[in-house]
């Protein structure tokens, strides 16, 4: 040893658990969503409003419990979210035409509006954190994350 302490994140960065692959998304996961969330802040948002957000301004229209199965959130995150999300008055929930019974949540034209803002802080956020990593390996990243995230 050169008698030059490491600081504490750099000796640990050479221990075993950085070839664990769980700990290596969970820590990539902590990094993203701070950086997010940061990103998101002054839209009033955070990672997880956004992402109900996001899904609200599409054409899909899910349900809370669609929302919650996707998101791998328990449903009462969701009824959370989505009321904190109402009272901005950026969704609303809406009967959906196919059964009455059940409420889509959809986004407001207020939502669209702050939705696109959000995506581009994010977008911004994730650019800046991963600078990095080169476009194909980026792409790669991507299809790779979305077999794990979603197997067949």
């Amino acid at each position: 040893m050169d008698g030059i302490a490491k600081p504490t994140g750099a000796r640990l960065r050479d221990s075993a658990l950085t070839d664990d692959i769980s700990f290596l998304l969970a820590r990539a996961n902590a990094l993203s969503l701070a950086a997010g969330n940061a990103a998101l802040a002054p839209l009033t948002l955070r990672a997880r409003s956004y992402s109900v957000l996001e899904l609200a301004a599409g054409q899909a229209r899910p349900t809370q419990r669609e929302l919650a199965e996707f998101l791998r959130l328990d449903p009462s995150q969701v009824v959370a979210l989505v009321d904190e999300l109402q009272g901005q008055g950026l969704v609303a929930r809406e009967s959906d035409p196919a059964d009455r019974r059940t409420k889509v949540v959809v986004a407001t034209p207020l939502g669209r509006e702050v939705c696109e803002a959000a995506r581009a802080a994010a977008t911004a956020a994730e650019q800046h954190l991963h600078a990095d990593v080169s476009g194909s390996d980026r792409h790669l990243l991507v299809d790779l994350l979305r077999r794990l995230a979603f197997p067949t």
